[in-house]
C-alpha cells in the first residue's frame, strides 16, 4: 500500500502488523507526500493495492481510472513540533503549557536564523496546509504584516514555494527535528504523539483538523505548480484521512482481496482503536464517490461501525 508520510509510524508499526495478525495477509507499505504518490500511481510508477491520503484532492487525481470511491474516517490537526533544546524552546514550551503567548511563537519563527522545517506544498497536503496555517495565524493572532514572508520566505503563497532550505520530505522531517537540525517543524498531532515530540497545539480555526471549521480554513489559499498546465490556486480544506483501493480492474484476484481486507480492517472498530491511540481524531465514516464500487468486505466494515 501507499500512504501519506504522516501515517508512516501508525501504518508500518501498529496497524500493518495488527492487520497481519488478524487477517493472515502480508503487509507492505511505503509513505510519501499524498499528492506525489497519487501522481506516481497515475503514471504507473508504483502499483499499490491501497492508497491512504491526507485530504480528498490526491484521491481525485486517481478518479475514475484507478478508483471510484473512498472513505473518510479520521483527521489529525496540525501542530508545531519543536526542539526542546533549541534557542527558542522556552517560548514554545510556555505556549505548549498555555502559560505563554502563541503570538511569540510565530514571532520567534520569523526571526533570521530560525531553523524551520516543513514539507513541499507542491507534493504534500501538509505542506500546503502549513503555509495556509501561517496565513490564518497572521489574521487570527493579529501578527505584523509581512510575517508570513518572514517565516516562510518570498513566494510561499504565490507559487514560488518560499524558502527552499525549509523543505524536507515528510518522512525525513521528524528525524531532522529529533536530531537537533531544526528548531521547529510542521507536524500532525498524531506524528508528535507517536514520536514523543514536544509540540504546541494550535487553535481549531487554524489547525485544519476539524471538518466543522472548513469555512475558516477556506479563507486561506496559495498557488502551487501543476504537472499538466499553469499553476493552480488551492484553498484550505480539513486534513482528513481518506482510504481507497486502487488498480482493482487490473490486479490479480488475490491482490484485490488483500487490499479490500486491509481497508476493511482499517475501518473496523479494532483498526479505529489503533488510530485513536496513535493520536488521530476519529470521524464518522463517510463514503464518497461511487458507493456502489465498494468491495463487499469494505461495505460490511462501514456498516458495522455505523
Amino acid at each position: 500500500m501507499a500512504f501519506a508520510g504522516s501515517l508512516l509510524a501508525a501504518d508500518n508499526e501498529v496497524v500493518g502488523p495488527a492487520f497481519e495478525r488478524a487477517e493472515g495477509y502480508r503487509y507492505a507499505g511505503r509513505g510519501g507526500g499524498s499528492i506525489g504518490l497519487a501522481h506516481d500511481i497515475a503514471a504507473g510508477e508504483i502499483t499499490p493495492g491501497v492508497f491512504e491520503s491526507v485530504g480528498a484532492a490526491p484521491v481525485s487525481i486517481l478518479e475514475p481510472a484507478f478508483t471510484r470511491w473512498y472513505v473518510q474516517f479520521a483527521a489529525s490537526p496540525l501542530v508545531l513540533a519543536y526542539n526542546p533544546h533549541g534557542p527558542d524552546a522556552a517560548v514554545f514550551r510556555a505556549a505548549a503549557k498555555g502559560t505563554g503567548s502563541l503570538a511569540k511563537v510565530f514571532e520567534a519563527m520569523s526571526r533570521p536564523g530560525f531553523l524551520l522545517g516543513r514539507t513541499n506544498p507542491a507534493t504534500d497536503p501538509q505542506g500546503q496546509a502549513f503555509v495556509m496555517m501561517v496565513e490564518l495565524a497572521q489574521r487570527a493572532l493579529h501578527l505584523p504584516p509581512g510575517i508570513v514572508t518572514a517565516i516562510l520566505g518570498r513566494g510561499a503563497t504565490s507559487g514560488g514555494g518560499g524558502r527552499s532550505s525549509q523543505i524536507f520530505s515528510e518522512t525525513a522531517l521528524d528525524s531532522r527535528l529529533e536530531s537537533g537540525q531544526l528548531d521547529a517543524a510542521s507536524a500532525f498531532r498524531s506524528q508528535a504523539v507517536q514520536l514523543h515530540l514536544p509540540y504546541v497545539t494550535l487553535p481549531a480555526p487554524i489547525d485544519f483538523g476539524d471538518p466543522a471549521d472548513a469555512a475558516d480554513y477556506a479563507r486561506a489559499s496559495l498557488v502551487v505548480p501543476s504537472t499538466s498546465g499553469p499553476p493552480v490556486t488551492v484553498h484550505g480544506t480539513p486534513l482528513v484521512i481518506d482510504i481507497t483501493t486502487v488498480h482493482e480492474a487490473s490486479a490479480p484476484a488475490a491482490n484485490r482481496a488483500a487490499a479490500a481486507a486491509f481497508v476493511a480492517y482499517q475501518l473496523s472498530r479494532a483498526g479505529r482503536r489503533e488510530l485513536a491511540r496513535e493520536g488521530f481524531t476519529l470521524l464518522p465514516e463517510t463514503v464518497l464517490g461511487a458507493p456502489s464500487g465498494l468491495p463487499p468486505v469494505v461495505r460490511r466494515a462501514v456498516d458495522s461501525t455505523g
